[in-house]
């Protein structure tokens, strides 16, 4: 027959327990800045990797709507094509950059409003007399706001504009109110998505990066707020829907390193869909610093090179953008019995919970003299999983007796405490309560 242990009511209660201590999650990585200012915080969805995520459900049908073998394409570089400069530019004023008025010509229900300190000089999308998007993009310094327009027309001192948006760079929200469109048709920012120069020549872009596609669905899904389109079908991708370039994709000396620059944020830091328009054209801000021969070396990528990502794990709230920054910590068995004496073990495990970045530290505290403990490791990486072994010094035939053994994970910010029961000695019964040893 097999026999199990019987333990107090009270030593139940605490073997089934499971205490967790929790302070505010800290932001992940350094966030990427312009003008001494965030381009939105560092736990913002826009600033964080999706190279772990699970792969959308929908993956094998977006690539395929928008095309398996459509190559990739940086829309943005050096010089002019079509009489204006190639990319979406944007500009850094100071703090006593002079307001000027908004006049909204289409969607004034949906647009922030003004006055936005926006020069008459300010750079345009395409230039002065592009007939495209013309998109205006100011970052204030100081107070650190981000003011964008579409198809905005200075007149006289002031702007006309179809809509416009504002975002505090410093803050995760509120986003966009619910249906509600920005200077881009998914209700996003468009700045925090551009590849700009400096970075590129820094050695890392650390932010997903804006794209577009012919045809998307009536629908959006988190961080957008808007859709543009009619069609319904499945097969079609939602405004917001993040995509990288797969694992698999071979980044070697073949590419300009500049080049390589791109395609590891392409893997890293993935992309958001944000406006209809070509396939697979990724957004950047123009500059004369651009080898556009490099950027060309981008085509060979295609499609097919691409996967959807589901991001919902990481959503804390759906009018943030805010992700969840946390982990768990688990101990396997819940509990153990052993004589006195005797010794045993058990499995730490700890494990992502939305993004988490960098090991954390595992602690575990005697609850008797009698009592011994010892890690393998104090630093396991998320996810990871060290030893726990505990030691009784109880001499043979001491009274049953039951310990709950604290153990405690810390990093950046964030702490978790489990308990791990241990009963030395008791009476044989036959109840399955605790794992015998």
């Amino acid at each position: 027959m097999r026999k199990f242990w019987i333990i107090p009511a009270w030593a139940v209660v605490l073997l089934l327990a499971v205490s967790h201590a929790r302070s505010a999650p800290a932001a992940p990585t350094v966030p990427p800045t312009l003008g001494g200012c965030p381009v939105l915080p560092a736990n913002n969805i826009w600033n964080v990797p999706i190279d772990n995520l699970p792969v959308a459900a929908n993956s094998p049908a977006y690539i395929n709507t928008i095309g398996a073998t459509r190559h990739v394409h940086a829309d943005f570089g050096s010089g002019l094509w079509d009489g204006g400069p190639i990319g979406i530019p944007f500009v850094v004023v100071s703090q006593t950059q002079p307001l000027v008025d908004i006049h909204w010509t289409a969607y004034g229900d949906e647009s922030d409003p003004g006055p936005y300190p926006v020069p008459t000089t300010a750079p345009i999308e395409g230039g002065p007399s592009s007939d495209g998007d013309r998109h205006v993009l100011v970052v204030r310094q100081g107070e650190c706001k981000l003011y964008e327009l579409y198809r905005a027309f200075p007149n006289n001192g002031s702007w006309d504009a179809d809509s416009g948006a504002v975002y505090t760079l410093t803050l995760n929200g509120p986003l966009r109110p619910d249906g509600w469109t920005s200077a881009d048709a998914a209700g996003l920012p468009i700045l925090p998505g551009l590849v700009r120069y400096d970075e590129v020549a820094a050695g890392e872009i650390n932010h997903a990066i804006r794209f577009t596609v012919p045809q998307t669905r009536r629908a959006y899904v988190w961080p957008a707020r808007h859709f543009a389109s009619s069609q319904t079908g499945s097969q079609y991708p939602p405004m917001g829907q993040r995509f990288r370039l797969k694992a698999s994709f071979v980044i070697d000396n073949s590419f300009s390193p500049h080049a390589q620059v791109i395609l590891r944020a392409l893997k890293k830091y993935g992309m958001i869909l944000a406006d209809n328009g070509s396939a697979w054209y990724i957004s950047g801000a123009p500059d004369e610093r651009w080898d556009n021969d490099v950027l060309h070396e981008l085509d060979v990528v295609v499609g097919s090179d691409f996967e959807a990502v589901d991001v919902s794990s990481l959503m804390v709230d759906p009018n943030s953008g805010q992700v969840l920054t946390d982990f768990t910590l688990s101990a396997a068995p819940a509990a153990r019995t052993i004589e006195p004496g005797g010794s045993t073990s058990y499995q730490l495990s700890t494990a992502a919970l939305g993004y988490w970045s960098g090991p954390v530290t595992v602690t575990a505290s005697s609850p008797s003299p009698s009592v011994t403990i010892g890690l393998s490791g104090s630093i396991v990486n998320v996810p990871g999983s060290l030893t726990l072994i505990v030691t009784d010094t109880h001499p043979i035939g001491s009274p049953a007796i039951w310990y709950s053994i604290p153990i405690t994970a810390t990093g950046s910010g964030v702490a978790h405490v489990v308990n791990a029961g241990l009963l030395v000695g008791g009476v044989r019964v036959y109840l399955p309560l605790v794992r015998k040893n």
